[in-house]
């Protein structure tokens, strides 16, 4: 692979992400007949067919696939490296890609912001909403540095670093008004249709919480990976599912959401700071992760 460079593999990412080789010309600063002979030089040296042309644009082969997320997380490590070399000289520049579950975003990464942000002005903060951090790809993907919410069961060992950060209460919701809003145990809200969150309709803290107490999962009634989307499906329907308790005190969900006052109570979780285990943190990362327990311990105090 003597002739394979870093700008050939952010052509190829360009093309697959953009879906168009004038538009992924446009992204990496090259005309559309420059990026169209990287790419066609570089099938020329896998012996392979990388992208699939056609008049309404470009995607990826099987081949090209397995190039495209082999160069994402190169070009990902790469860039990585620059900026952890930056900031061990003293220069704190660079981004940080951080995975959130609604509390954190609502309570933790604001306060973090707000001193992070006045320290550390040249970082860029991508902010990735997780309502259920089960999976963990993200950061097996070094997608994101830090993930923040609550452990998820059967954590391999070893292969993340965990931090305590605060407890958490999810509570069981239902839409104000609705006929569910009187029920006094989970075991009435059996039949009802709950809102798991995640991707495969499998996780969620429904399934915990009434696993919690020996008893059977509901069914599935919607799965949804956005607070957006849980927050319609209640408020506007006859389903059921949890969310944090300060989130749900929040004026904008209390106006119309209400908790059943349930024998079982709520589900108590601890938020943590989850790391890879086997990645030397960049500074920034460390930076973060001391504001991010400082704003932790704040916002308990003002609880």
């Amino acid at each position: 692979m003597k002739n394979m460079k870093l700008t050939t593999l952010q052509a190829l990412v360009a093309a697959v992400e953009e879906g168009s080789l004038r538009a992924a010309a446009r992204r990496v600063g090259l005309s559309q007949p420059a990026l169209t002979k990287m790419v066609r030089e570089l099938e020329q040296e896998l012996a392979a067919s990388l992208l699939v042309r056609s008049t309404t644009g470009v995607v990826p082969t099987a081949q090209g696939k397995v190039l495209y997320e082999r160069a994402c997380v190169a070009i990902r490590e790469l860039s990585g490296a620059v900026e952890e070399i930056h900031q061990l000289g003293g220069h704190m520049v660079g981004e940080l890609r951080i995975g959130a579950v609604p509390l954190a975003v609502m309570l933790l990464i604001p306060e973090t912001l707000r001193t992070f942000g006045r320290e550390f002005r040249h970082v860029h903060l991508h902010i990735r909403e997780e309502l259920y951090i089960e999976q963990l790809m993200n950061l097996r993907r070094t997608e994101v540095d830090v993930a923040i919410g609550p452990i998820p069961d059967n954590l391999p060992q070893g292969e993340f670093h965990t931090e305590s950060l605060m407890p958490v209460s999810m509570v069981v919701v239902v839409r104000k008004g609705s006929a569910l809003e009187t029920a006094r145990s989970l075991e009435e809200l059996r039949s009802a249709r709950w809102v798991y969150t995640g991707v495969g309709g499998i996780t969620g803290y429904a399934r915990k919480l009434f696993e919690h107490h020996d008893m059977q999962p509901p069914a599935v009634g919607a799965t949804v990976n956005s607070t957006l989307g849980l927050l319609s499906l209640i408020g506007s329907g006859d389903f059921v599912g949890l969310m944090p308790a300060p989130l749900m005190r929040h004026p904008v969900a209390a106006t119309f959401l209400s908790m059943p006052p349930l024998r079982e109570g709520p589900l108590a979780l601890t938020v943590h700071a989850i790391t890879k285990a086997d990645t030397a943190l960049k500074p920034a990362v460390r930076h973060f992760l001391a504001h991010l327990h400082r704003a932790a311990h704040h916002i308990q105090q003002g609880l």
